[in-house]
């Protein structure tokens, strides 16, 4: 059977993400996850962890799930340390793909010998190479993550439109803020984090009637074709 390393920024099992993956990979595919906050206490990851001053020259602020359902914010230069230990657990373990489950920005990760998919280099190609010169709404998890992901997209030719709704608050008024922020502004909309599902897709493509994009859902079927 083959395997794929699943790695989240946050806690490892992702089940609320795990049947999205399943739909789309192939049967028989065994995944084997990872978190890079596994064995932390909420306290812990806050002290060790937690982002300062958000400004976009020195800080990029990241998110994610706990396996108790709570959510973290997290600075990426304090982050990727653990992240980086886990891809060489993998890596120590044989696993030769990796997913990074999350579409945020990891500059220089490093493998030995498995390939590593980052989300963040191939979403905004794709996304590019199919709506061309449309306009483009992306939806982040926070608010100040609006302003962090400018470059991500300008980089690969796209020039979103943002807003933002968070996965893990589950809170139905910040989905119908951000889709009728976008709508009668953009031709398609991208849901840019690993957190969103089909109902929250359901949600706003519904209120902005505008076609929607998953992005775990996007990278479960290309890496099908990778196993």
């Amino acid at each position: 059977m083959s395997q794929l390393g699943v790695l989240t920024i946050g806690q490892s099992p992702r089940q609320d993400i795990q049947p999205i993956l399943g739909k789309y990979l192939p049967a028989g595919t065994t995944l084997v996850q990872k978190g890079a906050l596994d064995g932390f206490s909420k306290k812990q990851i806050k002290d060790r962890l937690s982002p300062a001053n958000i400004n976009k020259s020195t800080n990029y602020l990241l998110t994610s799930r706990l396996t108790n359902g709570d959510y973290v914010s997290m600075d990426r230069v304090k982050l990727q340390p653990l992240v980086q230990q886990k891809i060489d657990e993998f890596e120590n373990e044989h696993i030769k793909l990796i997913l990074l489950l999350c579409t945020g920005v990891f500059p220089e990760l490093k493998s030995r010998t498995a390939h590593i998919i980052e989300p963040d280099r191939v979403i905004p190609l794709i996304v590019h190479s199919l709506i061309g010169n449309k306009k483009l709404g992306v939806i982040v998890p926070l608010s100040e993550q609006q302003a962090l992901n400018d470059d991500k997209f300008s980089k690969k030719g796209l020039k979103p439109i943002f807003s933002f709704a968070s996965p893990y608050k589950h809170e139905e008024d910040e989905f119908i803020y951000a889709a009728l922020s976008l709508k009668g502004k953009v031709d398609y909309i991208l849901m840019d984090c690993m957190g969103y599902n089909e109902q929250m897709r359901h949600m706003i493509a519904q209120l902005s009637c505008v076609p929607t994009i998953l992005s775990n859902a996007l990278m479960a079927k290309m890496i099908s074709e990778f196993i």
